[in-house]
């Protein structure tokens, strides 16, 4: 996968992309990130990428000419276009993995106030959003994308069993993990991990699931049991056990 960030601060990704299992993927040649300053861009001398908005208001918004110019510096016109918005789609797993088969993505990471509409006019761009909430830049919403998007190519897990031990219950929240030792300040591992049989493992991995979910995302919870079909009976067991819980 070749992905494109264009942004005005491009060390922003430099030791965040180039380390941990994004960095090892780089490196074997699974994913090609290349960085791209927009301010390289500007005709201005002064190197100028903002100005104050027509109509008046707070802040300032990135012009288009400078965003053009990177746009088609880097081939945009036959790339997957993405720009970090509050006002996009909700990065979701439907979507990330959507994303994870495009060979080519382009990730415009705005600023300040925003950027000129005629930028998302003029382009073919998809407007996605981490959450709702505001960030002083795209910038750690596109670090969020590529993280995510990338540990689903193959390869990219140290593990690969990882992407999929995750699908398995796909929807519902992680279920508790634990490590040695044992015990720790009165703390002990439950005693199923120890026990060596897989199945019951899978199992309570599976209630744990169901149970965080419940209580913490009950709109997740809803949804996986609108969905959850060809479940084996001692999984239906578990689901019905939970669902009673008060």
């Amino acid at each position: 996968m070749n992905i494109d960030i264009l942004t005005l601060f491009p060390e922003m990704f430099e030791s965040t992309l180039g380390a941990s299992m994004i960095g090892r993927a780089q490196e074997k040649g699974i994913l090609d990130i290349k960085l791209t300053d927009i301010r390289d861009y500007t005709l201005d001398k002064h190197n100028k990428t903002d100005e104050y908005p027509f109509g008046g208001g707070p802040g300032m918004v990135m012009m288009s000419e400078p965003v053009f110019r990177s746009l088609r510096a880097v081939g945009a016109e036959k790339k997957k276009i993405i720009y970090m918005s509050p006002k996009g789609r909700i990065l979701d797993q439907t979507k990330i993995e959507e994303l994870s088969h495009v060979e080519d993505i382009v990730i415009l990471c705005g600023h300040y106030e925003g950027i000129d509409q005629r930028i998302l006019d003029g382009w073919d761009i998809e407007e996605i959003s981490i959450g709702d909430y505001i960030l002083t830049g795209g910038e750690p919403a596109a670090i969020v994308l590529v993280d995510t998007v990338a540990r689903m190519l193959p390869g990219v897990l140290g593990d690969s069993d990882g992407v999929m031990e995750e699908s398995i219950y796909s929807g519902l929240l992680e279920y508790p993990q634990y490590t040695k030792p044992r015990e720790f300040e009165g703390m002990a591992v439950p005693e199923v991990l120890l026990n060596g049989n897989h199945e019951l493992i899978r199992l309570w991995n599976f209630e744990q699931a169901l149970i965080i979910t419940r209580e913490r995302r009950p709109d997740l919870f809803s949804a996986f049991l609108e969905k959850a079909d060809g479940l084996s009976r001692a999984e239906k067991k578990i689901v019905e056990k939970v669902q009673s819980l008060v």
